[in-house]
């Protein structure tokens, strides 16, 4: 136990730049390569308690990882704490948790390092700051102000009030026009994703040890069909031990990990819609409206309703879940993505229900304005948050096949 108190008293020294006193011969006294920032380092603060203790090894791909290093630098914090779920298990189970003097709050500290990693890796960086302000707030006066606007461009090219044109979009907006604007926004998410990934991935990627270069070539496959098994299943939002996560207090659900799935899946259901559309467009030449019972339509109903159950469900958590198993001034950000979410499938519902009446072009002039809104944040919103876990799921997956140097525990 003494042995424990010199490595917090000395690891809180270091990461607080305080205390001048010669370290204890029983201690390491170890310094990052790299200068951190206040949150990194109260991570490796924490986690060098973390790694002394060790009762929570089994809770999830986290404290694997942790064992197998004894010091956590700039690269080591950003990737542990993208590896973090947030379940909340961890403060529930740990006897240093506040009000104790250690104060470990390990959901805590992973989810201030986490936005950070989002503002690091920003691509332009000079955007990186949006995640800062990409609150509620914020996003709904952006949906609000581009509904608006296309609101106000087709009132001026006719009327927003009309003869039921039988669903046919392209009387309104031309599909070129359409294609051409949704395909550029498109394009710049997915480099603006892609660019900051790729940074996060050079920095915490195991090929930066050289010593694990010959291992690399025969574990990368298997690993990345873990990840993503892993990543589709949201393993870790069972809490390691299956029950689920904690939400406003210490009991365990599973419907955090429920309304995930809806959201995620739902998503990906109306992008499958809208895949689908094109081929029929551009390969089959069916051109919209299509049929209520055709494939496009049948996938982006399904999809809008996880994406209304989904993010209803994540926002009831959110508004009830407690301060302390999180980062509070990141629940703006989130929600923020979940009522931009919800708009997009409410507006896309409403607008394929009333398609054949008179109210058509108001309903698509809002609808594409609240999709415009949601594209604009992926990049720079709590969407970044599935791109960086996925990689850092799929370090663990490779990290965890190669050969540890510390073997500690082993025994």
């Amino acid at each position: 136990m003494q042995q424990l108190t010199d490595l917090v008293a000395r690891a809180r020294a270091d990461a607080d730049g305080i205390g001048s006193a010669p370290p204890s011969p029983r201690v390491i006294p170890i310094q990052p390569a790299l200068p951190l920032t206040a949150p990194e380092g109260e991570v490796a603060r924490i986690l060098q308690i973390c790694n002394a203790c060790r009762y929570c090894e089994g809770f999830c791909a986290v404290f694997p990882a942790m064992t197998r290093r004894l010091e956590f630098g700039k690269a080591d914090a950003h990737y542990l704490a993208n590896l973090c779920h947030n379940c909340g298990a961890c403060l529930h189970a740990c006897q240093y948790a506040p009000p104790h003097e250690f104060a470990v709050n390990v959901p805590q500290a992973m989810a201030q390092v986490r936005m950070q990693t989002y503002h690091d890796y920003a691509w332009p960086a000079a955007m990186g700051s949006l995640y800062e302000k990409a609150g509620l707030t914020v996003a709904l006066a952006l949906a609000g102000g581009l509904a608006l606007f296309l609101v106000l461009a087709v009132a001026m090219s006719g009327s927003l009030l009309h003869e039921p044109l039988a669903g046919n979009f392209y009387a309104i907006f031309p599909h070129n026009f359409l294609a051409l604007l949704f395909g550029a926004v498109s394009l710049f998410v997915l480099l603006a994703l892609a660019l900051g990934v790729r940074r996060f991935w050079r920095e915490v990627s195991p090929a930066n040890d050289p010593g694990n270069a010959p291992a690399m070539a025969g574990v990368r496959g298997p690993a990345s069909a873990e990840a993503a098994h892993d990543a589709l299943r949201l393993k870790y939002l069972g809490g390691g031990h299956g029950e689920g996560c904690n939400n406003e207090d210490d009991r365990f659900t599973l419907w955090r990990r429920r309304f995930h799935h809806f959201t995620f899946y739902g998503f990906m259901l109306c992008f499958a819609s809208t895949c689908v559309a094109t081929l029929y467009h551009y390969l089959f030449d069916l051109h919209a409206p299509y049929a209520l019972t055709s494939l496009p339509v049948l996938l982006g109903t399904a999809g809008g309703i996880g994406l209304v159950v989904g993010p209803i469900g994540l926002l009831w958590l959110n508004l009830r879940r407690d301060p302390a198993h999180g980062d509070v001034a990141q629940r703006p950000m989130d929600r923020g993505f979940i009522a931009l979410l919800l708009l997009t499938s409410l507006t896309g519902l409403a607008l394929l229900a009333w398609r054949d009446t008179r109210f058509m072009a108001l309903l698509l002039a809002v609808h594409l304005g609240v999709v415009m809104a949601l594209f604009l944040t992926l990049p720079y919103g709590k969407f970044a948050h599935g791109i960086f876990r996925c990689a850092a799921l799929l370090k663990f997956a490779i990290e965890k096949r190669l050969p540890s140097r510390l073997q500690l525990g082993a025994d």
